[in-house]
């Protein structure tokens, strides 16, 4: 599985972004998907993630009510919309492959077998 994030940008605080992750598996369907992200001297961290049926979500405490993850697997596409951005929401967000097909969703970055280069996202105060 291969994964390409875009979206990322420089936003003021209250502002939106919304991130795409296209991938180029045929069996993209099959797999759960997560964005987590990495701000500078800090270790990657799980923002959501989405059932491979698109019918469980979960997400970081802290951007739940603001973040919204969502899939297409006609396109094989995943997106993350972020509204009421923070400054601390700045960081590189990657979006993930689960390493198993049909499994359940997870929070943990092990689970996540397959990455994409980073987007970056930088908030101002």
């Amino acid at each position: 599985v291969q994964l390409q994030a875009s979206g990322g940008g420089l936003v003021q605080a209250g502002g939106s972004l919304r991130l795409s992750c296209a991938a180029s598996a045929y069996t993209f369907s099959q797999y759960n998907m997560g964005w987590f992200r990495q701000a500078p001297g800090k270790e990657r961290e799980f923002v959501a993630a989405i059932r491979w049926s698109g019918s469980n979500t979960i997400y970081l405490d802290s951007v739940a009510g603001r973040f919204t993850i969502s899939r297409d697997n006609d396109k094989k596409m995943v997106f993350l919309q972020m509204n009421s951005l923070k400054p601390e929401d700045t960081a590189v967000y990657h979006c993930a492959a689960d390493s198993d097909r049909f499994s359940s969703i997870s929070t943990s970055v092990r689970r996540y077998g397959y990455w994409g280069r980073g987007t970056l996202v930088t908030v101002s105060s």
